[in-house]
């Protein structure tokens, strides 16, 4: 499936929105940080999305693991993408 150009640069700004420091990652407290804005998010939500998405165990995820989390969550990705 070709890649529409749209998603890509929504899945961009959203990277770039949970990278608060511009580091190239994003931390388990700019994904809280981010997903608090969002609404009501507990620790213990925070720290199972990192362990879902931060698949090299490193407690960050890099700019590659959220694109493999975007591509196999593009409805949820449309829908953050509305709100961020």
């Amino acid at each position: 499936m070709a890649d529409d150009p749209q998603e890509k640069a929504d899945r961009e700004r959203i990277f770039k929105r949970f990278d608060a420091n511009g580091d190239g990652k994003i931390s388990s407290t700019e994904l809280g940080d981010v997903l608090k804005t969002l609404g009501s998010v507990t620790e213990d939500e925070v720290k199972r999305m990192m362990s879902e998405i931060d698949t090299d165990g490193d407690g960050f995820i890099s700019y590659e693991e959220y694109i493999d989390f975007a591509l196999a969550n593009r409805g949820l990705m449309k829908d953050v993408a509305k709100v961020l």
